[in-house]
């Protein structure tokens, strides 16, 4: 495969800012001549993380929350920010614990996985938490979070579930299957 060579860029201009985006627009000029804008958006923070929990009991730990996109409570693995200073697997150890009451002993971690690259830099690790253990922290979340338990062994029925259809959560069952699959840790 061929690397091509990046557009040149010429410019780039702030368009708009908020607590968690900065929109620019930028002004290209590809190898061939030819001119474009595009307009991205930059995170204002760090990346994040997303972990697929495995209780000792076979269940996958899911949450749902309200999603103000959609407008609507989405299915989902617990998900956050990785804070200043912390490392991605200390991120997801503190989000589980204030997601789903429970830390891991061990994160396997599956793949970083780029959200929108064609208009958004946002990055997010996902990660398999295993060795489950009570522990429950503070979360920043405006309600409780529903913890919904879903057997392992049923775990792809949750591709047709009305309420699982987030992208990032798709992508974490199917890399966690997988991984779960070549291991036989299933």
């Amino acid at each position: 495969m061929s690397v091509k060579q990046c557009p040149e860029i010429l410019n780039i201009t702030t368009v708009a800012e908020s607590r968690l985006f900065t929109v620019e627009s930028l002004d290209l000029c590809f190898s061939n001549g030819e001119h474009r804008t595009y307009e991205r958006m930059q995170p204002r923070g760090n990346s994040a993380v997303m972990m697929v929990p495995v209780t000792p009991q076979g269940d996958l730990l899911l949450v749902r929350e309200y999603a103000a996109g959609t407008q609507r409570y989405e299915l989902g693995f617990p998900k956050g920010l990785i804070d200043q200073g912390e490392t991605a697997e200390e991120a997801a150890n503190r989000e589980l614990k204030e997601e789903v009451g429970f830390g891991a002993n061990q994160l396997i971690f599956l793949k970083e996985v780029i959200l929108a690259p064609s208009y958004f830099s946002g990055k997010m690790s996902l990660f398999i938490a295993r060795g489950l253990y009570p522990e429950k922290l503070e979360g920043d979340e405006p309600e409780p979070l529903e913890v919904i338990r879903w057997p392992l062994n049923q775990a792809t029925e949750l591709l047709s579930h009305l309420d699982f259809c987030e992208s990032r959560s798709v992508s974490a069952l199917l890399l966690a299957l997988h991984h779960l699959n070549l291991t036989g840790e299933r």
